[in-house]
């Protein structure tokens, strides 16, 4: 591992920041035509990073691999690579770090979709859901007759 990728006591490292912001870019690019930015966004990955710093040794070790993938297969860090090889290594990613791709995709997602150009753009108010709540639909109950129908169950 690189000494760029050394976890100091504040969270996540300069070099550490840059890889997850062009990591969340890739994931969720912008989109243009809907108006709405990449996961990339100043904005966003400001949440994204304050986010990953509450599993800071997790996202290190996540960051660590993906960056050590990039550098195996295409001879440069994850962040100095053009876009197109980006989206082939963090697809690479995923597919041999399965869980930690997904611990980094959830945060990304997580955070991209609470801001509120995104939920605008998606049609929603741009609010926490409670105290409000959101309006739901009725569903159809009967679903759950199998349900109650069945033996209690103890533990």
């Amino acid at each position: 591992m690189s000494d760029d990728f050394i976890m100091s006591d504040r969270g996540l490292s300069g070099a550490e920041r840059a890889l997850l912001r062009s990591f969340a870019g890739a994931v969720i690019p912008p989109g243009p035509e809907h108006g709405i930015p990449g996961a990339d966004d100043e904005a966003i990955t400001a949440d994204i990073v304050a986010s990953a710093e509450g599993g800071t040794e997790e996202v290190a070790e996540a960051l660590a691999a993906l960056d050590a993938l990039s550098r195996s297969s295409r001879g440069d860090g994850f962040d100095m690579v053009d876009e197109g090889a980006r989206v082939a290594v963090a697809t690479a990613f995923r597919d041999s770090h399965r869980a930690l791709a997904a611990r980094l995709v959830g945060i990304v997602a997580q955070c991209y979709y609470r801001d509120e150009r995104v939920m605008a753009s998606l049609g929603m108010e741009p609010r926490p859901p409670y105290p409000d709540g959101f309006e739901l639909e009725q569903g159809d109950w009967s679903l759950l007759d199998p349900v109650r129908a069945r033996e209690r169950l103890y533990r």
